[in-house]
C-alpha cells in the first residue's frame, strides 16, 4: 500500500505547536487520523507525507523546509518503523524489511517562491513531488480554486514542470485548474500525478478532475490518486463545498490565524450525517479504471487534513476496507495491488530514468 498524500505533519503543526513530544505518532494520536501503529494495521508500506504550509504564508519556502525538518524528525525517532526514501527502489527495500518508507510532496508552488534554485533545495531535502498550486492562482499557474488569470501555465510555469522532469520530480496536477492539468500534460515528458484527487464525472468539483483529463492522464502513463474527502467523493457534498476556499479567505482576513479559519470551517461540516462509505471510494476508483484503465489510479488519501470522512475510512487502519470491497466487486488480485501502490512505483521509476 502506497498512500500519495497524508497531512499528519500540517496536522502536528497547527494542532501540536510542531512538537513531537505534544503529538507523539509513536504513541496513539486520539483525534487524528495517523499514528505509526495504524499505519501498520492498514498495510501501508510507503507514506507521501505532505510537508504543505498555507497559500497565505509569508515565507512558504522557509516554513516548507520545517516541515520536511519535521518529518526527518519523525523518521529519526523510530528508526524500527520508519525510514526515509526517495526511490521507488527505497519503498521496496524498506518495506521487505519490515519498515514504513517515508517521502516527502510539497503541497503547493507556493513553496518555492518562483524561484528553482529553491525547487532544487526542495528535492535536495528529499521532496519528490510537488503539487502545482493549492487553494491559491500563483503568478505563474492557474488554481482549481480561485481566479484563473493565466488559461493554465505561463513560460515560467512550463519551465518549472521541465525543471522537474530534470530533476526526478514528479509533477502533481491535483488542485490545479483544467488549464494547468492540460498545459502540464503537454509541457511534461514524463508521467504525472494527481495526488490527492476523485472524479468531476461522480462528484462535480473543480478540485476533482473530468474525465478528458483522465483520458490524457492515461496517454502520458500517470496515475490518479483517488481522494477520500466526502466533498470530493459526493455530490451533493461537492455541491455545498463550492465556496469553501473562497470561504477560508474570508474568514483569514477576519481571523488573521490559520488554525483559527481550519476550526472554523471543520465546525460547518459537524451536522453532516452521509459522509459515504467505502463504497463510495471504490465507485471513484472504478470509474477512474474504466475512463483510464487499472494501470492508472490509485490511492491519495489526505488524511489528517480533512475534517470529515467516510465511513469504513476513519482512519489509516482501514485501507484493507478498500480492498475487500474491491474483492467483493470481483476485481482481480493483480489489478487491486496495481491500485494500492504498484501503479505510483511504475511512475515514480519512469520518472527516476529519465533524470538519471
Amino acid at each position: 500500500m502506497v498512500d500519495g498524500h497524508n497531512d499528519l505533519p500540517w496536522a502536528i503543526r497547527t494542532r501540536a505547536g510542531g512538537s513531537l513530544e505534544v503529538a507523539n505518532p509513536a504513541t496513539r494520536l486520539a483525534g487524528y487520523h495517523t499514528d505509526i501503529d495504524r499505519l501498520f494495521a492498514g498495510g501501508v508500506g510507503a507514506q507521501f507525507w505532505s510537508v504543505y504550509v498555507s497559500a497565505w504564508s509569508k515565507r512558504p519556502f522557509a516554513e516548507t523546509l520545517q516541515q520536511a525538518a519535521l518529518v526527518d524528525q519523525m523518521v529519526r525517532a523510530n528508526p524500527d518503523q520508519l525510514e526515509s526514501a526517495t526511490t521507488a527502489a527505497d519503498i521496496r527495500r524498506i518495506r521487505d524489511q519490515g519498515r514504513i518508507a517515508c517521502l516527502l510532496g510539497a503541497e503547493g508552488g507556493h513553496s518555492i517562491e518562483g524561484s528553482l534554485p529553491n525547487l532544487r533545495d526542495l528535492y535536495e531535502v528529499g521532496v519528490r513531488y510537488m503539487t502545482l498550486t493549492h487553494s491559491k492562482t500563483l503568478s505563474w499557474a492557474d488554481s482549481a480554486t480561485d481566479e484563473a488569470r493565466h488559461g493554465g501555465l505561463t513560460d515560467f510555469g512550463r519551465s518549472v514542470v521541465r525543471e522537474m522532469n530534470h530533476m526526478g520530480m514528479m509533477v502533481d496536477i491535483s488542485h490545479v485548474s483544467v488549464g494547468t492539468m492540460s498545459d502540464a500534460l503537454d509541457s511534461s515528458v514524463v508521467p504525472v500525478i494527481a495526488s490527492h484527487s476523485s472524479c468531476f464525472a461522480l462528484a462535480p468539483h473543480p478540485r476533482n478532475i473530468p474525465d478528458e483529463i483522465l483520458e490524457r492522464v492515461a496517454d502520458n502513463g500517470g496515475v490518479v490518486m483517488i481522494n477520500f474527502y466526502p466533498p470530493f467523493v459526493l455530490p451533493e457534498l461537492a455541491a455545498r463545498s463550492m465556496s469553501l476556499f473562497e470561504d477560508a479567505d474570508r474568514l483569514m482576513e477576519q481571523l488573521g490565524d490559520e488554525a483559527a479559519v481550519e476550526e472554523a470551517i471543520a465546525a460547518r461540516w459537524d451536522e453532516v450525517e452521509d459522509t459515504g462509505e467505502v463504497a463510495t471510494i471504490v465507485d471513484h476508483i472504478e470509474h477512474a479504471a474504466r475512463v483510464m484503465g487499472t494501470d492508472h489510479v490509485g490511492l491519495g488519501s489526505d488524511f489528517d487534513g480533512i475534517h470529515i470522512v467516510p465511513a469504513g475510512l476513519e482512519d489509516v487502519s482501514c485501507y484493507p476496507n478498500i480492498t475487500a470491497e474491491m474483492l467483493r466487486r470481483g476485481w482481480q488480485e493483480e489489478d487491486i495491488r496495481k491500485v494500492l501502490g504498484d501503479n505510483v512505483l511504475r511512475v515514480m521509476e519512469a520518472v527516476e530514468a529519465f533524470s538519471s
